[in-house]
């Protein structure tokens, strides 16, 4: 899986505006990042590193589970699979973003 696979997924998924209202970065490790600029319409996504409100590390494999829904959120989260900094507000509301 690759990030440009990733990056191209999530555009798709959130079109114009997300209703996030908010930043949030995806950090895969040495795979890169993935940045959802959701405090403007259209949302920008990008590759580009920055400041987040919210940051989840996570392995892109682990990444795709949890978008096809075949890896829980919170049991990502319980597992050590995903690490949360910073807003976990935010984190939260991504769930149904995602589904």
């Amino acid at each position: 899986m690759s990030l440009e696979l990733v990056t191209n997924g999530l555009k798709e998924k959130i079109g114009e505006d997300c209703g996030l209202g908010a930043t949030l970065k995806f950090d895969f490790g040495d795979d890169g990042v993935l940045m959802l600029d959701a405090t403007q319409v259209p949302n920008l996504v990008s590759n580009e590193d920055g400041e987040a409100q919210c940051t989840m590390v996570i392995s892109i494999e682990n990444f795709m589970e949890m978008a096809e829904g075949n890896l829980d959120g919170t049991a990502a989260f319980m597992s050590g699979k995903l690490k949360i900094q910073g807003d976990m507000g935010i984190a939260m509301k991504l769930g149904p973003i995602l589904a």
